[in-house]
């Protein structure tokens, strides 16, 4: 095998090309990158809604829904490969494209090259698997339960420190709801007292009654840690990043809209001793938070996967496809560390609502506004060699910020910053 110093800086001729299954715009900035490198690389997707098929580095592929129809998206997979000169590389940016590699990985190492991580990283895009591996090996995490009966509920109650979480075991689930339903579409419900607790579970079950409950880390945006990492076949962590969340969206509980490179040793090493600890090859983002009210630092997710926060990690050195990409080709990434630039990582499209609502729910000042868009800046979402889609990206931006403005002030943005344990900012 050669060394990690032979790493060339392109892809070589005779290297296979990849397939990236999820085309919103996670999948198609790992595209774009893995391009530039030289490699063939197609983008595949089951929503037509996704940015891939009206991108010009698409359009993607459509394929079944593997969740819904598992048996035609294994043959859609089998097909596309077929036309391949030899087994692409296949990528995931979706936990339900991560969730479908880890279930079909042995029919699939037939046709690609699919790492031998899948089945665990399989199992870190299930929460139930996620927390109880990251409460086995140590990592800190709120007091958290998986339940399903209103009794469940009452116990976890008893035990927990308001206000606290309740969630879907897969995200997705969700998304499943009627439009008027009160969770559809929702990441979180947020639960003041064990009453509202059993009412927001109430609620789950026209979804499915199996629900994670789970305290609030309490503190500050700005104790929010996005951990970024790329672990090969050995064991070797062959790349690693670390960023500081300034907003999000929702507030208090959603994805970075603005982060920025940070040092948090502390941080670093208990992600980094985690996934070690579980044997993680391959690609992995994780979120955690140091609490306030005990210093610590918990878990708050891991997304085994391509991620939009780790678009953010290029910009500091820290290629994420790529040194994903020649393991399955029998080449040794150099191992990459951060470079400390300084510089702010923007969703447009996200941080048009958040700026907003962090404005009027009283949580940022000009002071904190104008600090998170000091330059140097890089967008996730805006690519001028994408002219069709950064347009539509500034367009739908401005119109945010419109409708956010103009809007009736909405106490809710208050009451999220309040249980996320945000420090009100007096303009």
């Amino acid at each position: 095998m050669p060394t990690a110093d032979e790493l060339p800086a392109r892809a070589r001729p005779e290297w296979p090309g990849a397939v990236i299954l999820g085309a919103f715009q996670t999948g198609v900035v790992n595209l774009r990158n893995l391009v530039r490198r030289g490699v063939r690389t197609r983008l595949v997707d089951c929503d037509e809604r996704q940015t891939g098929f009206r991108s010009r580095h698409g359009p993607a592929l459509r394929c079944p829904d593997p969740d819904r129809a598992p048996g035609e998206w294994l043959e859609a997979m089998r097909s596309l490969a077929a036309d391949a000169r030899e087994r692409p590389v296949l990528l995931a940016s979706a936990d339900q494209f991560v969730t479908a590699i880890a279930r079909f990985a042995g029919e699939l190492r037939q046709w690609y090259r699919v790492g031998d991580g899948a089945e665990l990283q399989g199992a870190l895009a299930d929460k139930d698997t996620q927390y109880a591996l990251a409460e086995r090996h140590g990592m800190a995490m709120p007091l958290t339960r998986f339940v399903s009966t209103r009794e469940q509920v009452e116990a976890f109650a008893a035990a927990a420190m308001f206000p606290c979480v309740l969630k879907p075991v897969h995200f997705r689930e969700w998304q499943r709801l009627p439009a008027d339903h009160a969770l559809s579409f929702r990441k979180i419900a947020v639960a003041h007292d064990a009453a509202e607790l059993l009412a927001q579970h109430a609620l789950a079950c026209a979804a499915n009654p199996q629900v994670i409950v789970q305290e609030i880390i309490q503190g500050p945006d700005t104790n929010k840690r996005v951990y970024l990492a790329h672990y090969a076949a050995d064991g070797t962590r062959t790349g690693h990043a670390l960023f500081r969340e300034l907003r999000c969206d929702p507030v208090g509980f959603g994805s970075a809209t603005v982060s920025e490179p940070v040092t948090d040793p502390e941080a670093d090493a208990a992600c980094d001793a985690f996934l070690r600890a579980i044997g993680y090859r391959g690609i992995c983002e994780i979120e955690v938070k140091r609490d306030v009210r005990d210093g610590r630092v918990k878990l708050i997710e891991a997304n085994p996967r391509l991620s939009g926060g780790g678009d953010a990690a290029p910009n500091d050195g820290v290629a994420r496809a790529w040194p994903h990409y020649p393991p399955r080709t029998g080449v040794r990434p150099r191992p990459a560390a951060p470079l400390g630039r300084d510089f702010r990582h923007v969703v447009l499209r996200a941080e048009a609502h958040a700026a907003v609502r962090y404005w009027r729910a009283g949580l940022i000042g000009w002071r904190e506004l104008l600090a998170a868009w000091r330059p140097p800046l890089a967008f996730f979402d805006l690519d001028w060699r994408d002219p069709v889609y950064s347009a539509r990206t500034l367009a739908a931006a401005a119109r945010a910020v419109l409708r956010e403005s103009l809007a009736r002030r909405n106490p809710e943005y208050e009451v999220a910053a309040r249980d996320a344990g945000l420090t009100p900012h007096r303009h």
